[in-house]
């Protein structure tokens, strides 16, 4: 099992989880953080520093978020997206989406 980004991450990301990453999992997109699959060991350390609650174990990901597996999958393994070691702030108008109803549709690859 592995831990997944969702979709509360899109137009916001923060990066709080990524300094307590031990195996640095997380990279970095324009407006989203992904987890690699392939290094993460499945520790839990970053979900509780999420302050959107963003990040799920994959064992305890809601249905409606199930296609965020391969997304994640997907921009870990993309050259463009860089593993993230340091912390820096959510993006600046990250409130501003909260609520918008369909994050996905921001999502930029």
């Amino acid at each position: 099992m592995t831990f997944v980004v969702t979709d509360a991450c899109i137009q916001c990301r923060h990066t709080d989880c990524v300094e307590v990453c031990p195996m640095s999992c997380f990279h970095e997109g324009p407006n989203f953080l992904a987890i690699d699959p392939d290094q993460c060991i499945d520790c839990s350390m970053c979900v509780p520093l999420c302050p959107v609650g963003a990040i799920y174990s994959e064992h305890d990901l809601p249905e409606d978020q199930r296609h965020f597996v391969a997304i994640n999958a997907e921009l870990a393994r993309r050259p463009d997206w860089l593993p993230l070691l340091k912390a820096k702030g959510p993006l600046p108008d990250h409130a501003d989406w909260a609520d918008h109803s369909d994050r996905l549709s921001l999502l930029i690859r």
